[in-house]
Formats: structure tokens, C-alpha cells, sequence
């Protein structure tokens, strides 16, 4: 008795549910998604310049990577979306086929996107807080290769999340149907308990209070150094890195909520599932806004993008290559003392 009444009530959170999915699946992701894979293809392009090869910088292509992983997983799951309200049986075979991997994925590109937050945030504080042992710290040979250590330690431990469901085929009717299951590793309680409080610890909990503390020190150490003008460009970057965590912070935080419950997934309720829709919009977000935030903050970052434009008005219009790139390479030195974009 209690069952039915449970799913009830359930039944009626489901336009809920469907009017999240379509708002956020059917018209925030394509707008957000596809001018942000954009973004962070120019951001990559950018970054890879002779002049702009630092260890933060290496870290932030890293990032971009892992950001366009994230944002591809959302177009295709608006594809499914457009699949459901154009032909439903075939919108049913890709979503049994492609949200087992989707859910892989997902959790990979968070987690990858979390660690390389909390190393840029690491490196920006020895940085602003120890300029002179930064000099051998901060190296982009090491900014490479932890890059590479986050993204194999990362998917590693996301592996179980790639086996949670299975592809289940039924026959009502004489109509096969389609569906996914929990699978038998997935319905132990305890493995799921521990596994899923480790998981979110490391990629929510861990992530957000190191994140928290790095942006205190940082924005204490640069309140006492912001009259300095030597240390102008430094300054502008370390501003830039504070906004890049804050965005970040602000975004997850909802998500790890929901993750940490352990709510809004296939087998969970209507409006989990609802509320879900838009934590994982606010992922999408984060995913997508970085490219506007180094264009806003970094000059150089615009200077090199702008070499990228064929007609751009800033350019000279004799010799506006050229010229950009003279720019360009009078900054590099600062750059390189910045170890930023």
C-alpha cells in the first residue's frame, strides 16, 4: 500500500520532470553547448602558441579537453531528446545504448574537471605566495605530466560507474521493450554506500573545501601585493584564476549535493530527476564559460586570439599581422613570468 501511494505521488512530479528535461536538454544545451565546444577549440588553439606555452597554461588546455568532453556528452544527450519527440522507438535503443557510457563519462569529466581546478588553484597560490620557489616549481613539464596522472587516476576510479547499468529486453505483448537496469554490483548496498560516498568525496566534498581555502590565501595575498605595479599582469592573471575557481565552486556545488544523496539518477524519482536536470545545467555552464572569462581578464589571451580573426578591426590594416604578433612577443616575457594566459 505504501508503494503505490509512493509512486503516486511520484507521477505527480513528472511534468515536472519533463518540463526541466525540455528546458534545460531541448533549449539550454544546444545554445550553451555548441558556442562553448567553440570556445574551448579557440581556447586550445590559443594556448598551444609558442609565446603562451606555461605551466598554467598547460594545465588550463587540460581543461579545456576535459570541458569539451563534458560538453559533447550533453549534445548527444540532447540528440536523444530530439530523437524522443521525433521518432520514440529510436530515441528508446539510444538511450538504453548511450546512457550506461554517458553516465561514464560524465563522472570522468567531472572528476578530471575538479582536479585540474584545484592544481591551477595550487599553482596560482605558490605563485602569488612563493614567487621564488615557483621559479622550479611550476614547470610546464610538470604541469603536463600531473595533467596526465589526474586524467588516468580519474578514469580509474570512475571505471565501477561504467557497469552501474545494463541493457535489459523484454517481450509484452509480442513487442520487445527495452530498458535499463540496475546491475547486481550496483544493487549491493554496501558497495554502492562506500563507493559513492568515496567517488563524490573526491570529485565534490575534497575538491570544494581545498578550492575554498586556495581562493582565501590567494585573495588575502593579493589584497597586501595590489599596489605593487610590477606586479600588474600577475595580478590581472591571479584575478582571472579567482574568477575561473569561483565559477566553478558556484556550479558544482549543487551537483554534489544531489551526487552526495545519491539522487537524480535512472532508477530515482521524478523530481530528483528534475531538480538534476538543472545541477547538471549549471555543469554545462562551468564547461563552456571559460573562453569568455580569459577573453575578459587576459589581455595577451585576446592579443593572440585576435591574430586568429582574418578581419579584425583592432588590427593594422598594412601590416595587422604582423603587428599583433610584435605585441605579442614584446608581452611574452611577462607572460612567462605571469605563468599564466
Amino acid at each position: 500500500m505504501q508503494n503505490s501511494t509512493n509512486l503516486t505521488d511520484d507521477e505527480e512530479y513528472k511534468d515536472f520532470y519533463e518540463t526541466s528535461q525540455f528546458i534545460c536538454g531541448m533549449i539550454l544545451y544546444p545554445v550553451i553547448c555548441i558556442p562553448g565546444l567553440v570556445g574551448n577549440a579557440l581556447s586550445l588553439i590559443v594556448l598551444s602558441m609558442k609565446n603562451m606555452k606555461t605551466s598554467t597554461n598547460a594545465f588550463l588546455a587540460a581543461l579545456a579537453i576535459s570541458d569539451s568532453i563534458k560538453l559533447i556528452n550533453d549534445l548527444i544527450y540532447f540528440i536523444v531528446l530530439v530523437l524522443q519527440r521525433t521518432n520514440p522507438a529510436a530515441a528508446i535503443i539510444a538511450y538504453v545504448n548511450i546512457y550506461p557510457s554517458a553516465h561514464f563519462i560524465f563522472n570522468i569529466s567531472t572528476c578530471v574537471s575538479s582536479w585540474l581546478t584545484v592544481s591551477v588553484a595550487t599553482e596560482r597560490f605558490i605563485l602569488v605566495c612563493y614567487p621564488i620557489k615557483a621559479k622550479t616549481m611550476c614547470t610546464r613539464l610538470r604541469a603536463i605530466v600531473i595533467s596526465c596522472v589526474i586524467y588516468l587516476v580519474m578514469i580509474s576510479i570512475s571505471l565501477p560507474c561504467a557497469f552501474r547499468y545494463e541493457k535489459t529486453v523484454k517481450i509484452v505483448d509480442n513487442i520487445t521493450e527495452l530498458d535499463l537496469n540496475v546491475t547486481e554490483l550496483w544493487r549491493n548496498e554496501d558497495f554502492k554506500m562506500y563507493y559513492t560516498w568515496s567517488l563524490n568525496f573526491l570529485r565534490s566534498n575534497i575538491v570544494l573545501i581545498i578550492l575554498i581555502i586556495l581562493n582565501a590565501c590567494i585573495i588575502f595575498s593579493l589584497r597586501k601585493v595590489r599596489a605593487n605595479k610590477k606586479n600588474t599582469q600577475r595580478n590581472r592573471i591571479t584575478l582571472m584564476m579567482i574568477v575561473v575557481i569561483m565559477v566553478f565552486v558556484i556550479c558544482i556545488l549543487p551537483d554534489a549535493i544531489m551526487s552526495v544523496l545519491g539522487l537524480g539518477y535512472h532508477e530515482g524519482t521524478y523530481l530528483e530527476r528534475g531538480i538534476r536536470e538543472f545541477s547538471d545545467t549549471l555543469l554545462t555552464i562551468n564547461a563552456a564559460v571559460n573562453f569568455l572569462i580569459y577573453c575578459v581578464f587576459s589581455r595577451t589571451f585576446r592579443q593572440n586570439f585576435m591574430i586568429l580573426l582574418p578581419h579584425c578591426p583592432f588590427k593594422n590594416p598594412d601590416n595587422g599581422k604582423q603587428a599583433s604578433y610584435k605585441i605579442v612577443a614584446a608581452k611574452e616575457t611577462t607572460v612567462q613570468d605571469a605563468q599564466s594566459v
